[in-house]
């Protein structure tokens, strides 16, 4: 979960990761995600581990003009496994702020599946 060149086997919307900085995961490690953006053009994001707790957290933030997104991972151990939270806050920014009052219903869809990808990679 922590090293971010695995998110395109869960993440359909991912097109590319490539690292460009750091070897694996890691605090400092910077990627460069091409997302599907808006209309199905291409869009890439630029990564930075911020928080890094190799088995049970991190923290990264990802950003390109036109948008911001902070996305955490934690895993929880359990009696029978462990569970894992996937929480990520997609803002626009610039002249384009004023998407975020719908992006919210935008980026649940999108959540969702990433949601059903991560539960068919994990189980």
């Amino acid at each position: 979960m922590a090293d971010l060149r695995n998110f395109a086997q869960w993440d359909r919307n991912i097109i590319k990761v490539e690292q460009i900085n750091g070897d694996g995961p890691g605090l400092h490690t910077v990627f460069d995600i091409t997302v599907r953006g808006m209309g199905g053009k291409p869009s890439v994001l630029r990564y930075t581990t911020v928080e890094f707790d190799e088995f049970t957290n991190v923290l990264v933030k990802g950003r390109n003009t036109i948008f911001t997104s902070v996305d955490r991972v934690t895993v929880t151990p359990t009696a029978t496994g462990c569970d894992v939270t996937y929480d990520a806050i997609l803002t626009a920014n610039w002249i384009v702020a004023p998407m975020n009052l719908v992006l919210g219903a935008v980026f649940k869809k999108v959540g969702d599946s990433a949601t059903k990808g991560l539960r068919k990679v994990l189980a």
